[in-house]
């Protein structure tokens, strides 16, 4: 990623991306609809007129987003503890201002607040649109950060609101959890016979059929892999979208960029967030040494970009360019 990009440049970047990786969901779905239809249903065959797998695959899809959005806030919430932020406490009296603060200057509703009892600093953002959102943070980030380097993290996390992330990472959880469940009963199918029955008519295309066939089955059995790269792929995009909309909003990109260098300099995983949230948190919770590398194994199965690099953007946001540390 580029670090001289200015924010709005940046804003408009990673939209396309993600725009660009959501399409290549339904694709990916629908391909793997089609593979039912062609092999197992007869698709193109005289008593087989229409797509019924393909439909079907991106039903399901789209059925498992829906549900995700009703539920999937408050099962994050409950699975990591999170408690309403209490006035009566002067740190979450302070993070309620905060967050007050950040609402107005984005001009969106304040989402509920919550603090998770967690000593590690965390923070992250969940819900489904501006009017149904949350934002927890944990003990730890609230006893270690200042109010200015707090507000930058709010400001980060009401940009992931702001932004729809908290939809579209809910809705990717979802696409992913559909192809694993769509791509294991296909191999169930092929495993038990499936490609030697009712299809015949429709998979005499000759060589183009078989190097369908060849495809499609090549991505019924990549396909937890697949889905689970394009999911990081958004992932860690999201994040610098994040930090680049936060800035916008505090007119600080320091104040996150301080804020980043004291949660990495944290040692202990935030041990309340499990894996499956993982990629809603501002920093991975699991403190994974993937993370803080670059290269194309890091950008394909890491969670989130590296902080160096990150700060390295909001710094150069400032008009402080450094140059990058080598990865170890």
């Amino acid at each position: 990623m580029k670090l001289d990009r200015n924010i709005y440049e940046q804003q408009a970047y990673n939209k396309r991306l993600t725009v660009f990786v959501m399409v290549g969901f339904v694709f990916f779905l629908a391909f793997i609809g089609f593979g039912f239809d062609y092999y197992f249903l007869g698709l193109y065959a005289d008593d087989m007129p229409l797509p019924v797998g393909t439909i079907v695959a991106v039903v399901i899809g789209t059925a498992m987003a829906i549900g995700s959005l009703q539920s999937g806030a408050k099962s994050v919430l409950q699975s990591t503890g999170a408690v309403p932020a209490d006035p009566a406490n002067p740190s979450h009296l302070q993070l309620i201002n905060v967050v007050e603060e950040m609402s107005i200057a984005s001009g969106m509703p304040k989402p509920a607040v919550f603090v998770v009892p967690d000593p590690d600093p965390n923070a992250f953002a969940t819900g489904k649109d501006p009017e149904h959102s949350y934002v927890a943070v944990t003990q730890g980030l609230l006893d270690s950060l200042n109010r200015e380097e707090l507000q930058s993290v709010i400001a980060h996390e009401m940009s992931h609101v702001r932004n729809y992330d908290i939809r579209l990472m809910t809705v990717v959880a979802a696409f992913v959890g559909s192809i694993v469940l769509l791509s294991d009963s296909a191999r169930r199918g092929v495993r038990f016979g499936g490609l030697a029955g009712r299809g015949s008519k429709s998979r005499s295309g000759g060589a183009l059929g078989g190097v369908f066939m060849v495809l499609w089955l090549i991505s019924i059995i990549l396909a937890p892999l697949i889905a689970q790269v394009m999911a990081m792929l958004v992932s860690r995009k999201r994040e610098y979208l994040a930090d680049a909309s936060g800035a916008e909003l505090t007119r600080n990109p320091l104040g996150l960029a301080s804020a980043l260098r004291k949660i990495e300099g944290a040692s202990a995983p935030t041990e309340s967030v499990k894996r499956g949230s993982a990629h809603l948190c501002i920093v991975d919770p699991m403190g994974r040494h993937l993370n803080s590398k670059e290269g194309v194994v890091a950008e394909l199965f890491g969670t989130h970009p590296p902080i160096e690099k990150r700060i390295l953007a909001l710094e150069a946001m400032a008009y402080q360019y450094k140059t990058a540390k080598p990865s170890a």
